[in-house]
């Protein structure tokens, strides 16, 4: 079997991530003392690790994507569920140093039709951001907007820069913020869920902080 030099950089990003989720399991054992110079530096050390890993993951089906190799697995999900998981990791990661809420429309129904594995990555994502920049606050919630299930994560940091505002939902967005990895992958995902006509999409905004929200048909 042969591997051209993409298969290759595909194979090593694949063994890089799995090193690293070994290592994040390995930070996410060892204990806080209550030494505000140990605990402060681990806790850094466990999101960096958890950022990369999601980086490699990324950077591997947007790979995927691009040699028309990823399909969504649409199905029936629960969005209660997938906020919940989202914002147990949230609330892990954080420990106390910030506080992490959940918040659930009305209008959100049991079931809805979305590849779960997907929209969590690209939240999973988003979350962390957040937990990088949040000065005391990440809010996660799932509502019915204009007719789409929207998952959105919002914060009291800065908010986003005016450059990545600009460049949102224009295509721009893919290449003219740095990697813009992160992103990118978000809004490729909100793009694949399609249903009646209507694409999923990928809205940032700020609104006492950074806001992002994806909406999926």
């Amino acid at each position: 079997m042969t591997f051209d030099s993409t298969d290759m950089h595909a194979a090593l990003m694949h063994e890089l991530k799995n090193n690293l989720g070994q290592l994040a399991m390995t930070l996410d054992g060892m204990p806080w003392l209550d030494i505000p110079e140990h605990d402060t530096k681990l806790d850094e050390a466990r999101l960096i690790c958890q950022r990369s890993v999601e980086r490699l993951q990324q950077a591997l089906l947007v790979y995927k994507a691009e040699r028309q190799a990823l399909h969504p697995v649409i199905d029936a999900h629960s969005p209660l569920d997938l906020l919940c998981e989202l914002g147990g990791n949230a609330s892990s990661l954080a420990r106390n140093r910030l506080n992490i809420e959940t918040l659930v429309g009305e209008q959100v129904p049991d079931l809805w039709f979305f590849d779960r594995a997907l929209v969590e990555v690209a939240l999973l994502n988003a979350i962390h951001n957040a937990l990088a920049y949040a000065r005391s606050r990440i809010v996660i919630a799932a509502d019915v907007q204009e007719g789409c299930l929207t998952f959105t994560v919002s914060d009291d940091s800065d908010g986003f820069p005016a450059q990545i505002l600009s460049c949102c939902g224009k295509g721009a967005l893919l290449s003219n913020m740095g990697t813009g990895l992160g992103l990118r992958f978000a809004q490729m995902i909100a793009e694949l869920h399609e249903n009646q006509g209507r694409i999923g999409t990928l809205r940032l905004h700020n609104d006492a902080g950074a806001v992002f929200s994806m909406l999926l048909p």
